[in-house]
């Protein structure tokens, strides 16, 4: 039988076996293929797989890991590290160093995940270092390094973070927001949601800000912010939020509690739509496992009971240029004089989006048209409205 299906079973007789074959014998060749299938295994069973290592480790094998160091795992770099540790102390501090210094990519990863589990005062000579590799294009180091910094209260590199947030380079500005994630810099969440508010990358920052701050604590800060979140989210699925998320966050309970207001109006005739969309094409769920596919036909469902003409009548408080919900709203505006009435915006994007909705409906004419023009001062949006 393959030893990674032992590993990963439910034999206790086979994984413990395997395990301490891993751990006594170094068997970089078996580690390299469990990291191999890391996006083929569920979390749980990794986090089975970590205990069961662990739980081979001893006071006479444990320095066989740092053979495994060449092939890096976000599922077993803290477990190692915790190993190396709790055996260790900060003995093994100088050659997690080296490792850091002079070592791979991975290499230098899992020593820096070590570094967090050492004495903060033993780290300072290499704060500026750390300062580098938080910025490194290697995803694990610079998460990792950022964790670090946050440990010791780097407070020079959160600063810099946030200064990147008034970039007028969205990439620079996302940049920043991945950093005070993993710095987990919860009193930056004002900032980032503004950044997220004006953003063309507004559904990946949605979903960083989950990282950052937990959905139901979200709920409890503020309740429209937390709106204006899920309705990112929610555009985003399939092509840039993945389907699963739906169950991490407990989609369905959340839902089925969710008090009727305007803005939560807005956000459930988006996901109305949105599921029925997943719904109508296998091929949007396709990668996804069982669980995930039930919740989301759950979701649908549940949807399915609320009354659009409800929803309809309550989302239109938030038809007026300064709400952060218009766009999402104006899509399933039925009423043509609403739309009109936003013609007088100051909003050139949001001039723009109602003419294209007004043409969709038939219902745009040359009078709308010079109406708009007279308020538009982009050459680029006026050559549109000029050719709808």
């Amino acid at each position: 039988m393959d030893l990674i299906k032992k590993l990963t079973g439910k034999n206790p007789s086979e994984y413990e076996m395997v395990a301490e074959q891993l751990v006594n014998n170094s068997d970089v060749n078996l580690f390299s293929k469990l990291v191999k299938q890391d996006d083929f295994l569920f979390d749980f069973i990794k986090d089975n797989v970590a205990k069961r290592i662990q739980n081979a480790c001893n006071k006479t094998n444990y320095l066989n890991l740092l053979n495994f160091l060449e092939f890096y795992s976000a599922s077993y770099d803290t477990m190692i590290a915790r190993v190396l540790y709790s055996f260790s102390g900060d003995e093994l501090l100088p050659e997690m160093k080296e490792y850091y210094l002079n070592g791979t990519d991975a290499q230098k990863a899992y020593a820096v995940k070590y570094f967090s589990f050492v004495t903060p005062e033993r780290l300072v000579e290499i704060l500026p270092l750390l300062r580098q590799t938080a910025l490194s294009s290697y995803e694990p180091l610079a998460t990792n390094s950022i964790e670090v910094l946050s440990i010791l209260k780097d407070e020079q590199s959160k600063l810099d973070a946030l200064e990147k947030l008034k970039s007028e380079d969205e990439f620079e500005q996302f940049a920043g927001i991945k950093f005070l994630v993993a710095y987990q810099a919860k009193d930056a969440i004002i900032q980032i949601v503004e950044v997220m508010k004006k953003s063309s990358l507004s559904e990946n920052i949605a979903l960083e800000i989950l990282y950052l701050m937990p959905l139901e604590k979200l709920l409890e800060r503020d309740f429209d912010t937390t709106m204006l979140v899920l309705c990112n989210i929610i555009n985003g699925i399939p092509e840039i939020v993945s389907p699963t998320i739906v169950c991490d966050i407990n989609l369905y309970e959340l839902i089925e509690n969710l008090p009727l207001t305007s803005t939560s109006s807005v956000f459930l005739r988006l996901a109305k739509e949105k599921f029925a969309e997943l719904c109508s094409n296998d091929e949007y769920l396709f990668d996804c496992d069982k669980n995930t596919k039930d919740e989301v036909n759950a979701i649908f469902k549940l949807l399915d009971k609320f009354n659009n003409n409800k929803l309809e009548s309550l989302f239109y408080d938030e038809l007026y240029e300064e709400s952060d919900f218009v766009f999402f709203a104006l899509d399933f505006v039925n009423e043509i004089d609403e739309l009109d009435e936003l013609i007088d915006s100051n909003n050139e994007t949001l001039i723009l989006k109602v003419l294209t909705l007004l043409k969709e409906k038939n219902a745009l004419n040359q009078d709308l048209k010079n109406k708009a023009l007279f308020k538009i001062s982009n050459v680029d949006i006026k050559n549109i409205i000029e050719v709808l």
